[in-house]
């Protein structure tokens, strides 16, 4: 199976999250800059809340997207202060004709000292062990 991990960060926290989850499934994580030229069957997203939406960078690179080399986006991501971007990435990869995987992993993060220090080291451990869990259901 082949995956990828590409991420969309302004604070860290979400490259953070994207170096764990590709870690346990043995790639990179790369920023979203970094296209994703071969196909992928899974390619696990990590995004946050920016100014209550997606970051018109993210919306722009699943835009990008060739639908024929992605079997789905797997998302993740953290947040001060909302949850799951889920929607919202959902919302665009349905435009660009992409399966959209139901499950993602969505954790707390540090904003302005709001949950200080999260992502912390239980909340990369999580990740991981999504991101696992996610390939070895395949």
């Amino acid at each position: 199976m082949k995956t990828a991990v590409r991420y969309y960060t302004k604070t860290g926290n979400t490259k953070r999250l994207a170096e764990a989850v590709a870690d346990a499934v043995g790639t990179e994580a790369l920023p979203i800059s970094v296209p994703v030229d071969e196909p992928v069957d899974i390619l696990f997203l990590g995004n946050s809340y920016y100014a209550f939406s997606i970051d018109p960078e993210v919306r722009n690179f699943i835009r990008s997207l060739d639908a024929d080399k992605i079997g789905r986006i797997v998302n993740f991501g953290s947040a001060a202060m909302l949850n799951s971007t889920w929607k919202k990435v959902k919302e665009e990869a349905d435009k660009a004709g992409i399966l959209m995987d139901e499950r993602e992993f969505h954790c707390k993060g540090e904003f302005m000292g709001i949950h200080k220090g999260r992502p912390d080291g239980n909340d990369l451990k999580a990740a991981a062990d999504f991101a696992r869990s996610i390939i070895e259901k395949e």
